[in-house]
């Protein structure tokens, strides 16, 4: 089978003939137009296309992996167990918030095209900030079916719109999600902050409601306007990784992330978009509802925040919730036309 083509699709905007691929954010200050990959562990590639154009995401024969082939880093009762030290954590004092996910691995062979299942992915997930970035050469092979804005940028101004709050309906919500969104908020605000001019810093909604499929979450926006000395690498330094995935304060849980995750995140909760470099403008989402291959495996994170208002099972729950309709999509092969069931 031959390789497939570099490229990158972000919001019907495709991305061609690949011209340089380099590890320094300093390059996003220059020119072109660049498709960047930021995993959580702060492993930074990016990639300048020559060719930007209007078009399809490139497809391609998707076999589809069975749900029950997933393999968790995590079993439940390993998860239960590290809900419940988040917990003792935030009743010492040593933490408000910290997000614990998980990463789903399944066997892929060389048949399963990264790119096909980027194509499915825009036809039965479509998502506001989804995309894909296949890099054959350079070990990146990631499409994203992500709702959520990491970054935002148009000239001097920048901003952030954190998901916190996951629900089946709007009704399902619980007075912890409302209590947790705010205090990402907080935390964007000062990491937008620390490199936007002083008294710059607005947030032009919280807790707006959005629908997905399958689901509905709280969205908050934060935005900023950027000093003039400030350019890509000081603007990642200072915000990432992101503060939805991460908790607060984000130094503390970072530390227990560290300690109780069994697996690394990789491009899971990292982040996956695109940077405009001439037109100083970009839109990076957060790495979540994101496939990624390495070798022979395929993985798929999923997640959830942790507060003391947690219940251990009830938080289990919802990393399967998130995880359900994506894994239930690319479990549909050739023959498999009909549109997905949303999660039951």
């Amino acid at each position: 089978m031959p390789e497939q083509e570099p490229f990158a699709y972000f919001g019907g905007m495709l991305a061609t003939r690949l011209v340089e691929v380099s590890t320094d954010p300093a390059v996003l200050d220059g020119s072109g137009w660049w498709a960047v990959q930021l995993t959580y562990e702060n492993e930074f590639v990016a990639a300048r296309f020559a060719d930007i154009t209007f078009g399809s995401h490139p497809a391609g024969a998707w076999p589809g992996i069975d749900v029950s082939e997933w393999k968790s880093s995590m079993s439940r009762d390993d998860y239960i167990d590290a809900v419940s030290s988040v917990r003792e954590s935030i009743a010492r004092g040593d933490v408000y918030q910290a997000n614990i996910c998980r990463v789903l691995s399944a066997t892929a062979s060389e048949q399963h095209q990264v790119a096909a299942l980027g194509a499915l992915l825009q036809r039965e997930h479509p998502s506001p900030h989804g995309g894909s970035i296949v890099l054959p050469s350079h070990d990146v092979a990631v499409v994203s079916a992500s709702p959520e804005l990491f970054l935002r940028r148009d000239g001097d101004v920048i901003e952030s719109s954190p998901i916190k709050g996951t629900a089946r309906t709007p009704e399902g919500f619980l007075e912890k999600d409302s209590a947790e969104n705010v205090m990402i908020v907080d935390l964007v605000r000062n990491d937008i902050g620390r490199v936007s001019e002083p008294g710059s810093i607005e947030v032009p909604s919280l807790l707006n409601v959005e629908s997905h499929p399958g689901l509905v979450h709280l969205v908050s926006t934060v935005r900023g306007r950027l000093r003039p000395d400030v350019g890509w690498p000081q603007i990642l330094a200072a915000t990432f990784p992101p503060g939805s995935v991460t908790g607060a304060p984000k130094s503390s849980a970072l530390r227990i992330i560290a300690e109780l995750e069994r697996a690394p995140r990789g491009p899971y909760c990292g982040a996956v978009g695109w940077v405009d470099a001439d037109k100083r403008q970009a839109e990076l989402a957060v790495g979540i509802r994101t496939f990624w291959q390495r070798g022979g495996s395929l993985h798929f994170g999923t997640g959830a925040g942790i507060t003391w208002g947690s219940d251990p099972a009830q938080e289990w729950d919802e990393t399967g919730l998130k995880a359900r309709r994506l894994l239930e999509v690319a479990a549909q092969g050739p023959s498999s036309d009909a549109p997905t069931r949303e999660a039951q």
